[in-house]
Protein backbone atom coordinates (compact mmCIF):
# COMPACT_ATOMS: atom_id res chain seq x y z
CA UNK A 1 0.00 0.00 0.00
CA UNK A 2 1.23 3.22 -1.50
CA UNK A 3 1.15 5.81 2.31
CA UNK A 4 2.74 9.02 2.54
CA UNK A 5 2.24 11.34 4.92
CA UNK A 6 0.96 14.96 3.69
CA UNK A 7 2.89 18.70 4.63
CA UNK A 8 0.64 19.23 7.09
CA UNK A 9 0.96 15.60 8.74
CA UNK A 10 4.24 15.54 8.25
CA UNK A 11 5.21 19.00 9.95
CA UNK A 12 3.01 18.15 12.74
CA UNK A 13 4.89 14.68 13.35
CA UNK A 14 7.99 16.73 13.51
CA UNK A 15 6.91 19.34 15.89
CA UNK A 16 5.19 16.22 17.92
CA UNK A 17 8.90 14.57 17.98
CA UNK A 18 10.55 17.81 18.93
CA UNK A 19 8.23 18.36 21.87
CA UNK A 20 8.74 14.73 23.11
CA UNK A 21 12.37 14.62 23.18
CA UNK A 22 12.38 17.95 24.99
CA UNK A 23 9.61 17.35 27.72
CA UNK A 24 9.13 13.52 27.74
CA UNK A 25 12.67 11.65 28.05
CA UNK A 26 12.59 7.95 29.54
CA UNK A 27 13.53 9.24 32.96
CA UNK A 28 10.78 12.38 32.62
CA UNK A 29 8.49 9.52 31.91
CA UNK A 30 9.71 7.59 35.17
CA UNK A 31 8.91 10.23 37.45
CA UNK A 32 5.21 10.87 36.06
CA UNK A 33 4.40 7.18 36.15
CA UNK A 34 5.43 7.77 39.70
CA UNK A 35 3.34 10.30 40.36
CA UNK A 36 -0.09 10.26 42.10
CA UNK A 37 -2.00 11.08 39.05
CA UNK A 38 0.26 8.93 36.88
CA UNK A 39 -0.44 11.61 33.85
CA UNK A 40 1.39 15.40 33.70
CA UNK A 41 -0.56 18.59 33.01
CA UNK A 42 2.10 20.49 31.57
CA UNK A 43 2.41 17.86 28.73
CA UNK A 44 -1.20 17.57 28.28
CA UNK A 45 -1.22 21.49 27.75
CA UNK A 46 1.47 20.84 25.46
CA UNK A 47 0.03 18.69 23.55
CA UNK A 48 -3.45 20.97 23.24
CA UNK A 49 -1.13 23.79 22.09
CA UNK A 50 0.58 22.03 19.70
CA UNK A 51 -3.26 21.05 18.33
CA UNK A 52 -3.23 17.57 18.73
CA UNK A 53 -5.79 17.45 20.82
CA UNK A 54 -8.08 19.21 17.63
CA UNK A 55 -7.26 16.31 15.40
CA UNK A 56 -10.72 14.35 14.37
CA UNK A 57 -12.98 17.10 15.54
CA UNK A 58 -14.86 18.97 12.49
CA UNK A 59 -13.77 22.21 12.53
CA UNK A 60 -16.94 23.78 12.97
CA UNK A 61 -16.73 22.42 16.93
CA UNK A 62 -13.11 24.10 17.39
CA UNK A 63 -10.76 21.17 15.91
CA UNK A 64 -8.35 20.96 13.02
CA UNK A 65 -10.64 17.91 10.82
CA UNK A 66 -9.05 14.67 9.82
CA UNK A 67 -9.33 10.95 10.82
CA UNK A 68 -7.47 7.95 11.79
CA UNK A 69 -4.72 8.52 8.96
CA UNK A 70 -4.21 11.60 10.59
CA UNK A 71 -3.53 10.10 14.00
CA UNK A 72 -1.08 8.03 12.55
CA UNK A 73 2.02 9.31 13.47
CA UNK A 74 0.80 11.33 16.57
CA UNK A 75 -0.02 7.65 17.55
CA UNK A 76 3.06 6.26 16.53
CA UNK A 77 5.22 9.42 18.51
CA UNK A 78 3.14 8.73 21.55
CA UNK A 79 4.09 4.88 21.06
CA UNK A 80 8.45 5.96 20.60
CA UNK A 81 8.10 7.89 23.93
CA UNK A 82 5.50 5.22 25.58
CA UNK A 83 3.12 8.44 26.27
CA UNK A 84 1.30 7.88 30.17
CA UNK A 85 -0.75 11.45 29.24
CA UNK A 86 -5.14 10.64 28.63
CA UNK A 87 -4.84 11.24 24.66
CA UNK A 88 -6.27 7.77 23.85
CA UNK A 89 -9.21 8.03 25.99
CA UNK A 90 -10.09 11.77 25.74
CA UNK A 91 -8.94 12.49 21.87
CA UNK A 92 -9.94 9.28 20.41
CA UNK A 93 -12.60 7.31 22.15
CA UNK A 94 -14.52 9.85 23.77
CA UNK A 95 -14.45 12.12 20.84
CA UNK A 96 -15.53 9.58 18.43
CA UNK A 97 -18.40 8.61 20.73
CA UNK A 98 -19.87 12.34 21.51
CA UNK A 99 -19.28 13.11 17.34
CA UNK A 100 -21.04 10.04 16.19
CA UNK A 101 -23.82 10.30 18.94
CA UNK A 102 -24.60 13.20 20.31
CA UNK A 103 -26.72 16.02 19.71
CA UNK A 104 -26.30 19.24 18.09
CA UNK A 105 -26.33 20.77 21.32
CA UNK A 106 -24.06 18.19 23.06
CA UNK A 107 -21.40 18.66 20.57
CA UNK A 108 -21.26 22.34 20.08
CA UNK A 109 -20.46 22.31 24.17
CA UNK A 110 -18.56 19.14 24.37
CA UNK A 111 -15.93 19.15 21.17
CA UNK A 112 -14.44 22.45 21.58
CA UNK A 113 -13.01 21.73 25.32
CA UNK A 114 -12.37 18.47 23.76
CA UNK A 115 -10.28 20.18 20.64
CA UNK A 116 -8.73 22.41 23.19
CA UNK A 117 -7.60 20.44 25.63
CA UNK A 118 -9.69 22.16 28.53
CA UNK A 119 -11.68 19.55 28.95
CA UNK A 120 -11.17 15.64 29.36
CA UNK A 121 -12.90 12.83 29.22
CA UNK A 122 -13.13 9.04 29.42
CA UNK A 123 -14.72 5.86 27.22
CA UNK A 124 -16.67 3.27 29.97
CA UNK A 125 -17.76 0.21 28.06
CA UNK A 126 -15.96 -2.49 28.77
CA UNK A 127 -17.37 -4.86 31.36
CA UNK A 128 -15.69 -7.88 32.90
CA UNK A 129 -18.30 -10.06 31.20
CA UNK A 130 -17.84 -9.24 27.70
CA UNK A 131 -14.45 -10.69 26.79
CA UNK A 132 -13.75 -8.61 24.01
CA UNK A 133 -17.43 -8.44 22.86
CA UNK A 134 -18.34 -5.11 21.06
CA UNK A 135 -22.27 -4.43 22.03
CA UNK A 136 -21.49 -6.94 25.52
CA UNK A 137 -23.36 -4.32 27.86
CA UNK A 138 -25.07 -5.30 31.01
CA UNK A 139 -25.10 -1.59 33.00
CA UNK A 140 -28.73 -0.48 32.68
CA UNK A 141 -30.25 2.50 32.63
CA UNK A 142 -33.73 3.65 33.32
CA UNK A 143 -35.67 6.57 33.41
CA UNK A 144 -36.95 8.75 37.06
CA UNK A 145 -39.03 11.00 35.86
CA UNK A 146 -37.33 13.41 33.59
CA UNK A 147 -33.91 12.43 34.21
CA UNK A 148 -31.67 8.70 33.49
CA UNK A 149 -30.15 6.77 35.88
CA UNK A 150 -27.88 3.89 35.56
CA UNK A 151 -26.79 0.58 37.45
CA UNK A 152 -23.68 -1.29 36.88
CA UNK A 153 -19.75 -1.83 36.91
CA UNK A 154 -17.58 -0.86 33.73
CA UNK A 155 -14.36 -1.93 33.97
CA UNK A 156 -10.97 -0.89 32.22
CA UNK A 157 -11.51 2.23 32.07
CA UNK A 158 -8.55 4.27 30.91
CA UNK A 159 -7.50 7.26 32.61
CA UNK A 160 -10.73 7.12 34.49
CA UNK A 161 -9.01 9.47 37.35
CA UNK A 162 -8.02 12.57 34.64
CA UNK A 163 -11.82 13.00 33.25
CA UNK A 164 -14.45 14.99 34.21
CA UNK A 165 -16.68 13.62 32.19
CA UNK A 166 -17.70 9.70 31.44
CA UNK A 167 -18.96 8.31 28.04
CA UNK A 168 -20.79 5.42 29.35
CA UNK A 169 -22.65 2.46 27.42
CA UNK A 170 -25.91 1.26 29.13
CA UNK A 171 -28.35 -1.21 27.90
CA UNK A 172 -32.22 0.28 28.18
CA UNK A 173 -33.70 -2.40 26.85
CA UNK A 174 -33.07 -6.13 25.79
CA UNK A 175 -30.20 -9.04 26.48
CA UNK A 176 -26.37 -8.31 26.84
CA UNK A 177 -25.04 -8.92 23.55
CA UNK A 178 -28.12 -7.80 21.64
CA UNK A 179 -28.26 -5.77 18.96
CA UNK A 180 -30.90 -3.18 19.73
CA UNK A 181 -31.38 -1.93 23.28
CA UNK A 182 -28.61 0.31 23.80
CA UNK A 183 -27.54 3.87 24.34
CA UNK A 184 -24.88 6.30 25.30
CA UNK A 185 -25.11 8.35 28.23
CA UNK A 186 -23.00 11.16 30.05
CA UNK A 187 -22.13 10.55 33.29
CA UNK A 188 -20.02 13.72 35.40
CA UNK A 189 -16.98 12.42 37.41
CA UNK A 190 -18.43 13.80 40.49
CA UNK A 191 -21.40 11.72 40.15
CA UNK A 192 -19.16 8.31 39.75
CA UNK A 193 -18.05 5.68 42.08
CA UNK A 194 -14.55 5.39 41.03
CA UNK A 195 -11.86 2.64 41.93
CA UNK A 196 -8.36 4.07 40.47
CA UNK A 197 -5.69 1.32 39.67
CA UNK A 198 -2.77 1.16 37.10
CA UNK A 199 -1.79 -1.20 34.44
CA UNK A 200 0.99 -3.08 33.62
CA UNK A 201 2.74 -0.48 31.94
CA UNK A 202 1.73 2.09 34.33
CA UNK A 203 -1.44 3.46 32.46
CA UNK A 204 -3.87 4.97 34.76
CA UNK A 205 -7.22 3.26 34.68
CA UNK A 206 -10.11 2.62 36.67
CA UNK A 207 -13.23 0.97 37.48
CA UNK A 208 -17.03 2.68 37.74
CA UNK A 209 -19.61 1.94 39.84
CA UNK A 210 -23.52 3.16 39.05
CA UNK A 211 -25.81 2.86 41.73
CA UNK A 212 -28.48 5.12 41.21
CA UNK A 213 -26.35 7.61 39.57
CA UNK A 214 -27.61 10.64 37.39
CA UNK A 215 -26.79 10.84 33.70
CA UNK A 216 -27.89 12.72 30.87
CA UNK A 217 -28.34 10.80 27.41
CA UNK A 218 -26.26 11.17 24.46
CA UNK A 219 -27.90 12.02 21.77
CA UNK A 220 -31.81 10.27 21.43
CA UNK A 221 -31.72 6.99 24.31
CA UNK A 222 -34.57 5.82 22.41
CA UNK A 223 -32.08 5.65 18.97
CA UNK A 224 -30.28 1.94 19.73
CA UNK A 225 -29.30 1.73 16.11
CA UNK A 226 -27.32 5.21 16.13
CA UNK A 227 -26.14 4.12 19.55
CA UNK A 228 -24.95 0.63 18.42
CA UNK A 229 -23.20 2.40 15.41
CA UNK A 230 -21.32 5.16 17.87
CA UNK A 231 -19.83 1.73 19.74
CA UNK A 232 -18.77 0.14 17.12
CA UNK A 233 -17.10 3.66 15.48
CA UNK A 234 -15.96 4.34 18.59
CA UNK A 235 -13.69 1.15 18.99
CA UNK A 236 -12.79 0.98 15.22
CA UNK A 237 -11.12 4.45 16.36
CA UNK A 238 -9.50 2.74 19.26
CA UNK A 239 -8.40 -0.19 17.23
CA UNK A 240 -6.65 1.78 14.70
CA UNK A 241 -5.20 4.53 17.12
CA UNK A 242 -3.70 1.31 19.50
CA UNK A 243 -2.10 -0.36 16.23
CA UNK A 244 -0.48 2.63 15.16
CA UNK A 245 0.76 3.30 19.37
CA UNK A 246 2.02 -0.42 19.04
CA UNK A 247 4.30 0.46 15.92
CA UNK A 248 5.74 3.34 17.60
CA UNK A 249 6.54 0.68 20.93
CA UNK A 250 7.92 -1.85 18.31
CA UNK A 251 10.28 1.46 16.95
CA UNK A 252 11.30 2.04 20.12
CA UNK A 253 12.46 -1.12 21.38
CA UNK A 254 14.03 -2.11 17.87
CA UNK A 255 16.06 1.45 17.87
CA UNK A 256 17.29 0.76 21.39
CA UNK A 257 17.96 -3.18 20.55
CA UNK A 258 20.21 -1.92 17.71
CA UNK A 259 21.76 0.89 19.31
CA UNK A 260 22.44 -1.58 22.16
CA UNK A 261 24.27 -4.16 19.53
CA UNK A 262 25.92 -1.76 18.36
CA UNK A 263 28.35 -0.16 21.05
CA UNK A 264 27.50 -3.49 23.32
CA UNK A 265 31.14 -5.51 23.33
CA UNK A 266 31.84 -9.28 24.45
CA UNK A 267 35.32 -10.59 23.88
CA UNK A 268 36.54 -7.86 22.11
CA UNK A 269 33.88 -8.01 19.53
CA UNK A 270 30.70 -5.68 18.99
CA UNK A 271 27.78 -8.13 19.84
CA UNK A 272 26.35 -6.92 16.79
CA UNK A 273 28.85 -8.35 14.54
CA UNK A 274 27.46 -12.08 15.47
CA UNK A 275 25.72 -13.56 13.10
CA UNK A 276 23.12 -14.86 15.55
CA UNK A 277 22.40 -11.39 16.56
CA UNK A 278 22.15 -10.45 12.41
CA UNK A 279 19.96 -12.53 11.60
CA UNK A 280 17.07 -11.87 15.11
CA UNK A 281 17.51 -8.06 14.06
CA UNK A 282 16.56 -8.56 10.28
CA UNK A 283 13.78 -10.40 11.72
CA UNK A 284 12.93 -7.52 14.17
CA UNK A 285 13.12 -5.19 11.13
CA UNK A 286 10.79 -7.46 8.81
CA UNK A 287 8.36 -7.45 11.39
CA UNK A 288 8.69 -3.80 12.00
CA UNK A 289 8.00 -3.04 8.71
CA UNK A 290 5.05 -5.49 8.13
CA UNK A 291 3.31 -4.06 11.16
CA UNK A 292 3.84 -0.50 9.72
CA UNK A 293 1.92 -1.58 6.73
CA UNK A 294 -0.84 -3.11 8.68
CA UNK A 295 -1.35 -0.26 10.95
CA UNK A 296 -1.89 1.91 7.56
CA UNK A 297 -4.61 -0.64 6.60
CA UNK A 298 -6.16 0.22 10.00
CA UNK A 299 -6.50 3.71 9.75
CA UNK A 300 -7.99 3.55 6.36
CA UNK A 301 -9.82 1.15 7.55
CA UNK A 302 -11.12 3.22 9.51
CA UNK A 303 -11.44 6.33 7.49
CA UNK A 304 -12.80 4.21 4.61
CA UNK A 305 -15.37 2.23 6.77
CA UNK A 306 -18.07 1.45 3.74
CA UNK A 307 -15.05 -0.26 1.54
CA UNK A 308 -16.22 -4.29 1.12
CA UNK A 309 -12.60 -4.69 3.14
CA UNK A 310 -12.86 -2.22 6.03
CA UNK A 311 -14.43 -5.17 7.96
CA UNK A 312 -11.75 -7.79 7.83
CA UNK A 313 -9.02 -5.00 7.38
CA UNK A 314 -9.33 -3.77 10.77
CA UNK A 315 -9.40 -7.64 12.81
CA UNK A 316 -6.64 -8.65 10.42
CA UNK A 317 -4.50 -5.72 11.02
CA UNK A 318 -5.15 -5.59 15.26
CA UNK A 319 -4.05 -9.81 15.15
CA UNK A 320 -1.04 -9.08 12.82
CA UNK A 321 0.44 -5.89 14.86
CA UNK A 322 0.08 -8.03 18.00
CA UNK A 323 1.91 -10.73 17.01
CA UNK A 324 4.44 -8.89 15.57
CA UNK A 325 5.12 -6.56 18.38
CA UNK A 326 4.91 -9.72 20.90
CA UNK A 327 7.98 -11.43 19.22
CA UNK A 328 9.52 -7.96 18.64
CA UNK A 329 9.60 -7.00 22.11
CA UNK A 330 10.64 -10.26 22.98
CA UNK A 331 13.59 -10.44 20.88
CA UNK A 332 14.63 -6.79 21.83
CA UNK A 333 14.85 -8.09 25.39
CA UNK A 334 16.74 -11.51 24.35
CA UNK A 335 19.12 -9.67 22.63
CA UNK A 336 20.07 -7.10 25.59
CA UNK A 337 20.29 -9.96 28.10
CA UNK A 338 20.05 -9.24 31.84
CA UNK A 339 19.57 -5.45 31.47
CA UNK A 340 16.78 -5.73 29.24
CA UNK A 341 15.38 -7.02 32.24
CA UNK A 342 15.59 -4.31 34.82
CA UNK A 343 13.19 -0.99 35.86
CA UNK A 344 15.70 1.29 34.91
CA UNK A 345 15.78 0.50 31.50
CA UNK A 346 13.24 1.23 28.57
CA UNK A 347 12.86 -1.95 26.89
CA UNK A 348 11.57 -3.75 28.88
CA UNK A 349 8.92 -0.94 29.60
CA UNK A 350 8.04 -1.72 25.35
CA UNK A 351 7.10 -4.63 26.43
CA UNK A 352 4.44 -4.53 29.11
CA UNK A 353 3.07 -1.61 27.14
CA UNK A 354 2.45 -4.26 24.14
CA UNK A 355 0.67 -6.34 26.40
CA UNK A 356 -1.52 -3.79 27.58
CA UNK A 357 -2.21 -2.48 24.35
CA UNK A 358 -2.89 -6.00 22.80
CA UNK A 359 -5.64 -6.61 25.13
CA UNK A 360 -7.60 -3.16 24.49
CA UNK A 361 -10.44 -3.72 21.73
CA UNK A 362 -9.75 -7.47 21.87
CA UNK A 363 -6.61 -9.26 21.69
CA UNK A 364 -4.89 -12.01 18.97
CA UNK A 365 -6.94 -14.63 20.25
CA UNK A 366 -10.42 -12.24 20.19
CA UNK A 367 -9.20 -11.25 16.45
CA UNK A 368 -8.56 -14.11 15.02
CA UNK A 369 -11.88 -15.35 16.25
CA UNK A 370 -14.14 -12.19 14.95
CA UNK A 371 -12.26 -13.01 11.39
CA UNK A 372 -13.30 -16.47 11.84
CA UNK A 373 -16.82 -15.57 12.16
CA UNK A 374 -16.77 -13.36 9.17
Amino acid sequence: MQFDLNEDQQALAESLSRLLDDHYSFEQRRAIAGSEAGWNEATWSLLAELGVTALGIPEAFGGLDGGATDRLPVMRAFGRALLLEPYLASSVLASTAVLSAGSEAQKEDLLPRLASGELRMAWAHDEAAARHEALWVETRARRDGNQWRLDGTKSLVLHAGAANRFVVSARVSGQPGDEGGLALFLVDAANARLRNYRLIDDTPAGELTFDGTLAEALGKPTDHARSATAIRATIAAGTAAVCADMVGTMEAAFSLTTAYVNTRKQFGRLIGEYQALRHRISEMAVALELARSMAIAAAVAVDDARAPSSATDLPRAKLAIGRYARALCQQAIQSHGGIGMTEEYAVGHCLRRIHVLDQLFGDVDAQAARLARM
